[in-house]
């Protein structure tokens, strides 16, 4: 598929794989007909990689790795495949690594990387040459794994690519702790001489938290990352653009300064800013790609500093609609503020459904609310909320599926500070009653000038 084009009005979907209803890339094809059907142009997903326990796609074992529950079933080993060779070679720098973390973990019931043996813990060459001499096909077998999983993405991409339909990514910001990354690359992140983060990632007290969250990834060591030029990152960056044509970037303040808590406090409340050296970065990655083919996630309290290295780099950034209700008037996710070069949102993944969102504030609320989008009835809402999403100037807005079907919070992917009950939403084909909702998705993006012809 061609370079996407930020510049071209178009319309996405939201949903991520593990929301189709076999919950894998099995029915992936059908699901862009019905995209395709709807004049949809652009699919976004969720990060794709191996969730840890509470099966969040922004806590991974790997920077890398895609999760192989995506696939319903792995065919057997095939060594004599020239496609497996030839992706075990160029992937080689994370792939054998990460081979070796999986088998590790499983060796010793799962415990994290900094509890093993110190033979292990440590990377001793003695230690995991044994492995690898002793574990041969093991370790083939999660390579392989890996490569179906690639050939399978890439099979759906020309798929998408022939219909028309970009496939939009997401990469968080930070790596989990317990992740085949820390355990390979320790000197790229802030650790102590045990392996454990002396200070860890977070967010500071506001008005939604008085002792603000802490998260608890370890912070990089962006001095040793700028030694060899960032090529840790750029090699992220890169194989997601082997994957997608637009990715999003997780806690884009990120790259201006970072909120780094003492790794010994229980809450964020003594963390401080750190500064961050993310113009270098996106200039290192410009340099090597040229045009970025990035979204900056700019959702929170956003400072000047950040508006300016997203305008540096013309990065487009999000404006959600459910936020736009106050009375400041330099609210920039009111629709009068939404310029072409951002992303127009109803809601994402860390929202509730529009009609939940609607349902949950109070009748003073949502009387402002009905003023703002000229409704009478809870009824008219969902379909309100996605005529301005779609009405802005944004170049490209992205609704949710749950809001095209306009269903309630049970139906919500993830409620923020909370570990149960998330990541496990789907659809059936049922829903869609594709005839009838395409028709309707149609006729709304033939009306805001959304179809890419």
């Amino acid at each position: 598929m061609s370079p996407f084009q930020m510049n071209q009005r178009r319309a996405g979907i939201l949903l991520h794989p593990t929301s189709l209803p076999s919950h894998t890339f099995d029915d992936a094809e059908k699901w862009l007909d019905f995209l395709a059907l709807c004049g949809i142009s652009v699919w976004q997903m969720l990060p794709l990689g191996v969730p840890q326990d509470e099966l969040c796609p922004y806590q991974c074992n790997s920077a890398f790795a895609t999760n192989p529950a995506l696939l319903k079933k792995i065919p057997a080993l095939d060594e004599d495949d020239p496609g497996f060779a030839a992706f075990a070679d160029s992937q080689s720098f994370w792939l054998d690594d990460y081979a070796l973390f999986v088998l590790l973990k499983s060796r010793f019931e799962q415990q994290p990387w900094h509890q093993w043996p110190d033979g292990y813990k440590f990377r001793e060459p003695a230690a995991l040459n044994e492995i690898c001499r002793s574990h041969p096909l093991q370790l083939q077998q999660i390579r392989w794994e890996q490569y179906q999983l690639y050939a399978a993405w890439q099979k759906i991409r020309r798929y998408a690519a022939g219909s028309g339909i970009a496939l939009f990514g997401d990469i968080p910001i930070f790596v989990a702790h317990d992740s085949a990354d820390v355990w390979v690359w320790p000197e790229l992140f802030l650790l102590d001489e045990e392996g454990m983060p002396t200070v860890v990632t977070g967010v500071p007290p506001d008005y939604f938290s008085e002792n603000g969250q802490r998260w608890g990834n370890p912070h990089y060591n962006w001095e040793r990352m700028q030694q060899d030029g960032f090529k840790w990152w750029l090699q992220r960056l890169q194989h997601h653009f082997e994957w997608f044509e637009l990715v999003r970037i997780d806690h884009f303040r990120g790259l201006v300064a970072v909120w780094e808590i003492d790794a010994q406090c229980e809450t964020a409340v003594d963390g401080f800013w750190q500064k961050t050296p993310g113009e270098q970065l996106l200039t290192a990655l410009q340099q090597q790609m040229g045009e970025l083919p990035l979204v900056a996630e700019d959702l929170g309290v956003i400072t000047d500093e950040v508006i300016a290295l997203k305008q540096q780099f013309q990065l487009p950034g999000m404006a959600v609609l459910q936020f736009s209700f106050d009375h400041f008037d330099d609210n920039p996710h009111k629709p009068l503020n939404i310029i072409p070069n951002m992303v127009s949102y109803t809601g994402t993944h860390d929202n509730d459904t529009t009609l939940g969102w609607y349902r949950s504030i109070d009748e003073r609320e949502q009387q402002h609310v009905d003023e703002i989008l000229g409704i009478d009835t809870e009824d008219e809402v969902v379909d309100a909320m996605i005529t301005a999403a779609l009405n802005s100037r944004a170049n490209l807005a992205v609704i949710p599926l749950q809001d095209c079907l306009s269903l309630d919070s049970e139906a919500r992917m993830n409620t923020p500070g909370t570990t149960e009950n998330n990541w496990l939403w789907a659809f059936t084909w049922e829903q869609l009653d594709i005839p009838t909702v395409s028709r309707k998705i149609n006729a709304r993006l033939e009306n805001s000038n959304r179809i890419v012809t």
